[in-house]
């Protein structure tokens, strides 16, 4: 019998109670305001069509890599995919990882030692926490944005410091001052590490190409499973930082690697992207017409992610419900995943809604409150 069976049945027991339960379910009906798939790549049929082609006349894609990199499971395809994302984004060096989890575990696990510190914004993503859980460095929040905190946290330390943003966040759907926190980093001679999972695709290829802060930046995540409407990531940095990654980094040297196929996707993927730039110019517009209609969000106005803060678990459940009840699939976050007070709903609006139902969803939520 496990030993903390009663624990873990207690536990469960207190979610459900709470109605903050997570259960698995099968993909649902409805008009989509909660997938990543902010382009609509996932669902595109000329994408897909693209795909199966290249499946067809190379159905060796598809079959498994056989073993880590480091052993049987590199590929000429993986090393061409990887030079064609440096190259992309201005980097040197890019080593794909099989999801932007994965990509963040290797990065802050292994780049950051026991004398060193990872200051991190408050709302950076799960991933990089659990992956300071596995580094022997020491690690401190800042508040999130403030570049006050931020500052104030940077001349307490003796030691060497790597900084932690995400340059979209993905729960208050606001960006961080990056071109400032960049300027700061160097000031304090720290390495500025950035997750662009949710900028990526959305703003061209992400916001440190925007503002040119290549060389300014140690290391950057790059994820495929959001706007690329694919899956996987990339960590883009230097030849020296990718190497020690290859030589030091757990997650990448004890993983078998993914099947060619998703390399391919990948390639594809950004191919894809810059032929159909009007796509994001679509998504824009539909963020534009959702903050037209004034809802009260701490979220950036040309964010993808809009978050409607419902302070309280019980009334948010009712109105996720509400807008279910229509055909509306929304996602609900409730405390503790967010500081009690701060629940929401999580809005992810997309290049494939339509003015009519953004104007519908709204008038739902405008009811409720």
């Amino acid at each position: 019998m496990l030993k903390n069976i009663d624990y873990f049945q207690e536990s469960l027991h207190k979610r459900k109670k709470e109605g903050t339960l997570r259960q698995l379910q099968s993909r649902s009906e409805g008009i989509d305001f909660y997938s990543n798939d902010y382009l609509g790549f996932a669902r595109n049929k000329e994408l897909q069509s693209i795909l199966l082609k290249k499946i067809n006349d190379h159905p060796a894609l598809l079959s498994g890599s056989t073993g880590s990199r480091l052993i049987s499971g590199n590929s000429d395809i993986a090393t061409a995919t990887e030079g064609f994302i440096a190259k992309k984004h201005q980097f040197s060096s890019a080593l794909l990882f099989p999801s932007g989890y994965n990509a963040n575990l290797a990065l802050f696990s292994t780049l950051p030692n026991r004398h060193d510190t990872i200051i991190v914004d408050e709302q950076i993503h799960r991933s990089v926490h659990d992956a300071c859980k596995m580094s022997n460095a020491r690690k401190i929040k800042f508040k999130h944005n403030d570049l006050n905190d931020l500052e104030n946290v940077l001349k307490r330390q003796e030691g060497h410091c790597y900084i932690a943003i995400e340059s979209l966040y993905s729960m208050e759907g606001d960006f961080a001052p990056i071109q400032k926190i960049s300027e700061m980093a160097r000031h304090y001679k720290a390495d500025l590490l950035v997750d662009e999972a949710h900028a990526f695709g959305v703003f061209g290829h992400g916001l440190i190409e925007k503002y040119n802060l290549q060389d300014q930046i140690t290391a950057s995540v790059i994820t495929y499973g959001k706007a690329l409407g694919a899956h996987g990531a990339a960590i883009l940095c230097n030849d020296t930082v990718k190497s020690y990654l290859i030589n030091f980094a757990s997650p990448f040297i004890y993983t078998t690697s993914a099947q060619d196929y998703q390399w391919v996707s990948i390639k594809t993927g950004y191919e894809f992207l810059e032929s159909h730039h009007k796509t994001a110019e679509k998504l824009q517009n539909n963020i534009k017409i959702f903050r037209e209609q004034e809802l009260n969000s701490p979220s950036s106005e040309k964010s993808p992610i809009q978050a409607i803060v419902i302070p309280d678990n019980q009334k948010l459940g009712m109105l996720q419900k509400a807008l279910l009840n229509e055909g509306f699939l929304t996602y609900a976050i409730y405390s503790p995943t967010v500081k009690e007070g701060t629940e929401r709903l999580r809005i992810c609006l997309h290049s494939f809604n339509t003015e009519e139902e953004i104007i519908r969803l709204t008038g739902i939520i405008k009811e409720f409150n």
